[in-house]
This record gives C-alpha cells, sequence and structure tokens, in this order.
C-alpha cells in the first residue's frame, strides 16, 4: 500500500514492520514509526499548501506565512513558544517547500504531548497581527538576499525558472521575490 492509497478515516493500516497509517475520522492522516530502544520522538506536521499553489502575485506567501506562525498565539507569545521545547532540550523549526510547509519538533518520548501542543497551537491559532507582518518582512528580505548569495540556491532557482518557466509557480523562487 502506498501512502496515496485509500483509507476509510478511523483505520489504522501497517505500512511495513514497525510503522502505522492511522486515518483519523476527521481526515487527518497520521503516520507513525515505533523504533525499539529509542528514547526521541520527532513530529512534523506537512499541510499540503507551498510556493506551487501561489498565483504570481502570492509568490513567497507560504513561506511568509510559515515564518508568522512563530510569532504567538492567544496562550503563547513568540517567547513562549521559543523556550516552550528548548525548556525541555527539544528543538523546533519549519520548512516551505514547492509542495507543502512542514512544521516539525524532536523531543524526548515523554516530552511528545508538549511538542503536540506547541505545534498544534501554533498552526491552529496563531494571531497574525499586522504589526507581526511588518516586522517579519525584513526578515524574509534577509532571507531572500542570503539565497541570491548561495550559489546553489542561485542555480536551483535558475533551473527551476528554465525547466518551467517564471510564470510557472514551480519555475518561482519559494521564498519569493524582493520585486
Amino acid at each position: 500500500m502506498t501512502l496515496a492509497a485509500e483509507q476509510k478515516p478511523g483505520t489504522t493500516r501497517t505500512l511495513i514492520e514497525g510503522v502505522r497509517r492511522t486515518v483519523l475520522r476527521g481526515g487527518l492522516r497520521v503516520v507513525t514509526e515505533h523504533v525499539p530502544g529509542v528514547r526521541s520522538a520527532a513530529i512534523g506536521v506537512f499541510v499540503g499548501v507551498g510556493s506551487r499553489d501561489e498565483s504570481p502575485a502570492l509568490n513567497g506567501a507560504s513561506h511568509f506565512l510559515e515564518h508568522l506562525l512563530f510569532k504567538g498565539t492567544d496562550t503563547r507569545s513568540a517567547m513562549d513558544i521559543s523556550i516552550a521545547l528548548d525548556a525541555v532540550g527539544g528543538e523546533f523549526n519549519a520548512f516551505t517547500a514547492k509542495e507543502d510547509t512542514c512544521f516539525h519538533a524532536r523531543v524526548l518520548d515523554q516530552d511528545l504531548g508538549l511538542a503536540v501542543d506547541v505545534l498544534g497551537d501554533m498552526i491552529t491559532s496563531s494571531l497574525l497581527t499586522p504589526e507581526d507582518v511588518e516586522a517579519e518582512r525584513d526578515v524574509i528580505l534577509d532571507e531572500i538576499a542570503m539565497h541570491d548569495d548561495d550559489p546553489d540556491d542561485v542555480v536551483h532557482n535558475l533551473f527551476a525558472e528554465q525547466a518551467y518557466g517564471a510564470r510557472a509557480p514551480l519555475g518561482r523562487p519559494i521564498a519569493g521575490t524582493v520585486g
């Protein structure tokens, strides 16, 4: 069975030894892997929106939104979000790709609930204030400048533009452009 195969909500299937795929009643797909003897836990929340879903006018919006979700929620400030997993020795981050945006964390197994809570809060309850939008604009512009200074990134972006065309979503840079 592939991950893309249909599976009824409320069911669990074993994909390979130690790996299970559960589809919750609401349609959320959860893939878990148990590795005996390992005390760490990792979680990745993949949101099915990436740069390929953006119009030319919104190029970079998924990446921008990824950044904004770290700015605070109704129950956590940006500092609270940052400290929550650091306090237990965990780490978390996010990335935007052409196909999706991923928020991920790695913690000790005993702190998995905290990681799920923090990521869930960020994804479902971020405040997205106008002040944070303006503040994050400079961060994104700095990231774009860093990418423009990295030969690997420049070549990748040029290749995508040549392969797909500058007007196609897959031909545009994930982070957006300055102009």
